[in-house]
Order: C-alpha cells, then structure tokens, then sequence
C-alpha cells in the first residue's frame, strides 16, 4: 500500500508492507503514478533487470527511486510492475514495462528528483515503512 502526500512545493511518497521486497515494489508503483497520469495504461511488454548496491537500506531505497527516475528521464522507461529481492544493502530487480507514448500516456508531474530529505526506511510491528520526498 501507498500514499502520497503533499509537501510544500514537493511531493511525498509513503509505502507500508509486510515485506522488505514488497515495500521496494510498491515505491516503484507510487513513483510510477507520479509521473504518468493513468499508469494503468503502462503495460508490461519490455522486461529489463537491475542490480544495485548501496551503503544501507534507506540509501538503498534512495538509489532504488533514483534509478527508475533515471530509466524514465533518460530512456522513457515506465515500469508497470517489478519483482524485487532485498539482501542487505543490495538489491536485484526485474522490471516489466514499455516506452512512455505521449499518444497513451499522459504526464502526471514532472519529476525532477529523489531527495533525502525525509528519507527513512523502518521496519514496525506489522511490516515495514518508508517515506520520501521527491522533488517535483
């Protein structure tokens, strides 16, 4: 499950789920919703894989988000879904998706960062939080 949230001239991103893995496949369809109008338009038709490293979990999350933006911006990648792994502080990720098309998909906001500001990774009683602000 995810919100998001207004924050002053930005945007947040809060994801809650049982499991690590989940927590990092839900940000990345809380990402996608905040940068295409009706993201169930997306559809799965390119798959791509990534794998990366960070000092902890909540730079991990950070690099995570950056990369889907970067795959965006640069290449006009959208994920419609992905399957996550979580070990530690890396992580592996398969990516199912297709080019944007101004012709299907419509622009929600454009987002211009992943920021640190806000940046927290926890695990609670029931499953794991994180929240995010991202620049828009």
């Amino acid at each position: 499950m995810f919100e998001l949230f207004d924050h002053t001239a930005d945007l947040g991103i809060r994801v809650r789920a049982g499991s690590l893995n989940e927590l990092f496949e839900q940000a990345a369809t809380a990402l996608t919703h905040c940068l295409i109008g009706r993201p169930d338009a997306v559809q799965a038709t390119t798959e791509t894989s990534c794998e990366i490293e960070s000092p902890d979990l909540e730079y991990l999350f950070f690099d995570w988000l950056s990369e889907l933006l970067y795959r965006f911006d640069a290449g006009g990648f959208a994920p419609a879904d992905c399957d996550v792994t979580v070990s530690g502080s890396s992580l592996r990720a398969t990516l199912r998706g297709e080019l944007f098309d101004p012709a299907r998909h419509e622009y929600s906001h454009e987002v211009k960062a992943i920021t640190y500001h806000g940046l927290r990774v926890e695990q609670e009683e029931r499953g794991w939080l994180a929240e995010v602000i991202i620049d828009i």
